[in-house]
């Protein structure tokens, strides 16, 4: 009777959130994504990845600073890794919480020296885990939750609840502690981790806002693809007893290498790259028909020019996603706020979060759904130091980014267009909003000459037929 009554209540709770479609690729374009029927691209500079495990975290705060600036993704790590201070060099780092103020799946059990219980689940960690997803989907912030990481240090695997001294099972040690990722090394631990990963995606499947990443940069310390796959495999058959189903990342590789993915598992929907600049990762990987994410920037210095011209970039070569490191935000500082050190690896500004908004804001101004890379679109030379990428729904409607390294200048171009009356809106990435506005008329057989507006970095252009 009791357990019927439970299942009535959790019903009625979670209702509405039931009755809605996740998060999924759109039927008509797959590269991109699809949100309630709508098209939707995740663009953000988020914290680092600790704002669920951190306990002095508000993430409340933080999810408003988020959607004040236009943003709509953040990164969270499920708990199993986190990192001691002084990690990386970043100060006041959200992964690195006090021990005292970490919260993750297991409690602790005070009669065995307060380690962690891998036999049972903390309630406390399952109420902040629901509270966190709701507080997103209250501010339209899409979660992409991460369940697994590398240890990159001896100092991070003696922080996580499955090292042995951390807690009462006894379990054996291991000859390396990135064995503990492995299917044929890592003994009674992969037994725990599956359990982990079904008890996960079971609590996370009412949420819409949502989808999961097996592991963030396996590539880091060569874990086992097979290991990989088994866990992705293990979320698509969790979900098959459940109501939704979620997409799965494959984090892939690393700064711009241009890995190319060939006859990826099934389970994966969407390929994640880190420091994809110059984008192209997009460019070997287009044969996938999935989207394709630049999921972590922010080890490039500090300043904010770095990563706009990273954004647009990528996601004028097509990207889907965007995901910058902004360590303006800490616990205490969810506004984004905090003044971070010289010695930092990166940054992030409330500046740079408002240019981000504006690069998601103008490609959602356009039919971006039906847009392609169009790399034959411009058709002069142009100098050595300028890169363009354009996209574009041929006649109807396109998009140019252009970023130098130069000083202030104009260009000059031509573009292939279709006869017509075209209107040309320019704008400074810099600085959101439209510089200039001007109409064109294309003729047949020639190209039309196009000269911007003068820029000291970098520009965007919008043609679109009258």
């Amino acid at each position: 009777m009791l357990r019927r009554l439970v299942a009535l209540i959790l019903a009625i709770h979670f209702a509405p959130l039931l009755m809605a479609d996740p998060l999924t690729l759109h039927p008509e374009n797959p590269r991109y994504l699809s949100l309630t029927d709508n098209p939707i691209l995740l663009v953000t500079a988020g914290e680092h990845y600790g704002a669920l495990l951190n306990l002095d975290f508000d993430f409340q705060k933080y999810f408003a600073t988020l959607a004040a600036d236009g943003l709509n993704l953040t990164r969270t790590f499920s708990g199993v890794y986190r990192e001691s201070p002084g990690a990386f060099r970043i100060a006041q780092n959200t992964l690195a919480p006090p021990d005292d103020r970490f919260i993750c799946p297991y409690p602790r059990s005070e009669d065995t020296g307060n380690r962690f219980d891998l036999d049972r689940w903390d309630p406390a960690y399952f109420e902040r885990l629901h509270a966190f997803m709701r507080a997103a989907d209250e501010h339209e912030i899409v979660v992409e939750f991460v369940l697994f990481c590398p240890f990159y240090e001896e100092s991070m695997w003696a922080l996580s609840p499955f090292n042995p001294i951390n807690h009462r099972q006894s379990l054996p040690p291991l000859a390396s502690p990135n064995d503990s990722w492995s299917l044929d090394r890592s003994g009674p631990y992969l037994a725990y981790q599956e359990a982990l990963v079904r008890k996960l995606v079971t609590e996370l499947n009412p949420y819409d806002r949502l989808y999961f990443e097996v592991c963030n940069e396996p590539y880091q310390r060569e874990l086992p693809q097979e290991w990989h796959d088994h866990m992705a495999e293990l979320i698509q058959k969790t979900e098959e007893k459940l109501p939704k189903r979620h997409l799965i990342s494959w984090n892939v590789a690393n700064h711009g290498d241009a890995f190319v993915v060939r006859d990826p598992h099934p389970a994966y929907s969407l390929f994640n790259f880190h420091y994809s600049t110059p984008p192209t990762d997009i460019d070997a990987n287009w044969h996938l028909k999935k989207p394709i994410g630049d999921n972590e920037t922010g080890f490039k210095g500090q300043e904010d020019r770095t990563y706009r011209r990273e954004a647009w970039e990528f996601m004028l070569a097509g990207g889907a996603l965007f995901n910058h490191l902004d360590y303006s935000f800490a616990a205490g500082k969810e506004g984004g706020d905090f003044a971070y050190p010289d010695h930092q690896p990166g940054g992030g500004s409330a500046p740079l979060r408002r240019q981000l908004g504006a690069l998601k804001r103008f490609l959602e101004s356009c039919d971006f759904i039906r847009f392609s890379p169009a790399p034959g679109f411009v058709k002069n030379p142009l100098p050595k130091d300028v890169r363009v990428r354009v996209l574009a729904n041929s006649g109807e409607q396109y998009a140019l980014y252009a970023t130098a390294t130069g000083p202030d200048r104009r260009l000059r171009f031509e573009v292939d267009l279709p006869p017509g009356d075209y209107s040309i809106e320019w704008f400074d990435p810099a600085k959101p909003g439209v510089v200039r506005t001007e109409i064109i008329a294309a003729k047949a057989g020639q190209s039309a000459a196009l000269a911007s507006p003068p820029f000291p970095e970098d520009l965007a252009v919008k043609i679109t037929r009258r």
